[in-house]
């Protein structure tokens, strides 16, 4: 929820219009910031109504950066630039850009990844294999299993082997 409503900041709005009242006595009288009374003016001029809601949005690297240039070209100041393209945050947000801008170029404009990063890596699901499209490929894979085969019989039947004989061994002993 927000600190002040719609209707409260159109009311303060409405009597800053009727002119007889500045900034600093509707601030003082309704316990705000004079550059929040400004700024409610200046968006409510700018943009009517909608000025006044509550706006919540993610701004694109692009849309900064044009923001950025405008001041540049304009001389625009940053309470102008929100104004004027209706940011919502305070100067502070501009600002903000600008040193961005400033230290890491339009890179640093991109927004980042937000929130607790995940415990593990994410790891590649492993790859099927190659379908097989040649025949003889499949026969030779069906002649290399059947080796395998024989190749485990055979040493099974060898440790059997081994095992008969040291037992036969071991009766011998006793």
């Amino acid at each position: 929820m927000t600190k002040h409503n719609e209707a409260f900041k159109l009311l303060v709005v409405q009597r800053y219009a009727e002119g007889q009242q500045g900034y600093k006595s509707l601030a003082r009288q309704y316990g705000l910031g004079p550059t929040t009374v400004r700024r409610w003016v200046k968006h409510f001029e700018q943009h009517g109504l909608s000025g006044l809601q509550k706006k919540f949005t993610h701004y694109s690297a692009e849309f900064k950066l044009a923001v950025l240039q405008q001041m540049r070209q304009e001389e625009l100041s940053a309470l102008q630039a929100t104004t004027l393209f209706d940011i919502r945050g305070g100067t502070s947000v501009v600002r903000q850009w600008e040193s961005q801008y400033h230290e890491g170029g339009f890179q640093a404009l991109e927004p980042k990844a937000r929130g607790r990063p995940t415990k593990m890596p994410t790891t590649e699901p492993p790859k099927p294999p190659l379908p097989l499209t040649d025949k003889s490929s499949l026969e030779q894979l069906l002649q290399e299993n059947e080796y395998l085969r024989a190749e485990v019989a055979y040493l099974k039947k060898l440790r059997a082997l081994r095992q008969a004989k040291e037992q036969a061994a071991q009766k011998k002993r006793r």
